[in-house]
């Protein structure tokens, strides 16, 4: 629907920790804000967008080139000069420094490993249920995949501030550097080869939480050690990405009780 028709408390939300144009974006990385991504328009060839756009990927910011209809979209100003960054609401860590919070605590790592899931209620979600569970941290791809923004926050009712959340550019290649450390990765899939409740998950262990349409991408499901199944007994065949994570996490609290 049209911009002024939306709800206000919508709009807002997306306008949550908006930074535009040239001169503010440039200060807000020359100040080391955290940001989730820059958003630069497509095809523009000035020489102070690809600054900004080379010193954003030097701090490992996440560079979006989108159709200008975008950025007017995501205006707050309606003066964005080609250029919105999006700021985080707090900086990502390592994943090596989500291993060593495990091991700090003498508890055997569970992680979340979130594959391209792009809608911020649900990530938001997410990391508030991880938090709950006493889950070490989160990971998520720097692409295809919301951040944490300030909608991001709100949903997680504060829980970005205690867990520790880990952006990395290759997902693959990170859940095989998970493996080489112990950890066993279990992802989430209707059509896993076991149920959630024959895994033991007990030990080192990250459960993977496929995107909301299309679930875990195909290289991703085939790094995975084990494929698991909730069991469906109604109608439908699947659950929400953040209500899946839910079950899967507190099965495993259940069993590290045991």
């Amino acid at each position: 629907m049209p911009d002024k028709q939306r709800p206000w408390r919508e709009r807002q939300e997306e306008n949550d920790g908006i930074i535009e144009g040239r001169n503010a974006v440039i200060e807000a990385l020359r100040a080391g804000t955290p940001m989730d991504k820059v958003y630069i328009a497509k095809g523009e060839t000035d020489a102070a967008l690809g600054h900004i756009a080379s010193k954003a990927r030097a701090a490992g910011i996440a560079v979006v080139d989108c159709d200008r209809r975008k950025l007017d979209g995501m205006s707050v100003t309606h003066a964005h000069q080609g250029v919105i960054a999006v700021a985080a609401v707090r900086e990502y860590v390592e994943v090596e420094d989500i291993l060593k919070a495990a091991e700090e605590k003498g508890e055997a790592p569970l992680i979340v490993v979130c594959d391209e899931l792009s809608d911020p209620h649900n990530l938001g979600a997410v990391i508030r249920t991880a938090e709950c569970a006493g889950a070490h941290g989160v990971i998520i791809p720097k692409r295809r995949s919301a951040g944490l923004t300030a909608v991001v926050a709100k949903t997680s009712a504060g829980a970005v501030s205690y867990v520790p959340v880990a952006r990395v550019a290759n997902l693959t290649q990170c859940l095989k550097e998970l493996k080489e450390a112990g950890v066993w990765v279990f992802g989430t899939a209707a059509d896993g080869d076991r149920t959630l409740y024959e895994a033991d998950l007990t030990g080192p262990a990250a459960i993977v939480i496929g995107s909301e349409g299309t679930g875990m991408s195909r290289l991703v499901s085939e790094t995975c050690d084990f494929k698991l199944r909730i069991p469906m007994k109604g109608k439908l065949n699947s659950l929400n990405a953040s209500a899946s994570a839910a079950i899967f996490l507190y099965e495993a609290v259940r069993q590290r009780l045991g």
